[in-house]
């Protein structure tokens, strides 16, 4: 049986070259280790059988084809690679966030929030055990001061991080890149 279909599929770089590397090490082309690893992995088995094993793909409601300035292709390429997105998935964000007036945050920013939010929790946690301690009489008030003053500073600091965050957040969404500054 002759080869008269084409599969193409979009890999990292990593995933290119390790597949680069085997098949130099097989002597044999990259299309031809593809094919064998085709080959192997879906076997003469029932269609029916395939489809199962694999869940159905998330499917969008339609799409939308745009022609742009090669300039703007360029900024939008840097900009969806700033954010660690493919370009269509960033268009798609940035149209979905202005219809809906969001500010989605990026991976990274979301991280940094997350981890202030651990970091606020601990306080919170602190401040809880404070408490307990001065109820019970365990904690004279003289030693009540530092740790309280410690929190606040602590509090007050995260309090204009996520402030900050958010508001590069917006701003990043409505200029571009996350690490454009705004006048």
């Amino acid at each position: 049986m002759g080869a008269d279909q084409f599969i193409a599929a979009r890999v990292s770089s990593e995933t290119k070259a390790r597949l680069k590397a085997v098949a130099a090490r097989e002597q044999i082309s990259e299309s031809a280790l593809i094919k064998r690893v085709i080959e192997l992995a879906v076997p003469q088995a029932n269609p029916e059988d395939l489809i199962s094993a694999v869940p159905p793909p998330q499917v969008r409601s339609c799409r939308i084809t745009i022609r742009i300035r090669p300039e703007d292709l360029r900024l939008l390429q840097a900009r969806a690679q700033a954010r660690g997105m493919a370009s269509a998935t960033y268009i798609s964000v940035m149209v979905r966030a202005h219809l809906r007036s969001l500010a989605p945050l990026p991976r990274d920013e979301l991280i940094a929030l997350k981890s202030a939010i651990a970091e606020l929790s601990a306080w919170g946690r602190n401040l809880n055990q404070i408490v307990r301690a001065i109820t019970a009489g365990t904690l004279p008030r003289a030693d009540l001061l530092p740790p309280m003053e410690a929190t606040i500073k602590v509090c007050t600091a995260l309090h204009a991080k996520f402030k900050e965050l958010l508001q590069a957040n917006l701003r990043s969404w409505k200029r571009g890149s996350s690490d454009e500054k705004s006048a």
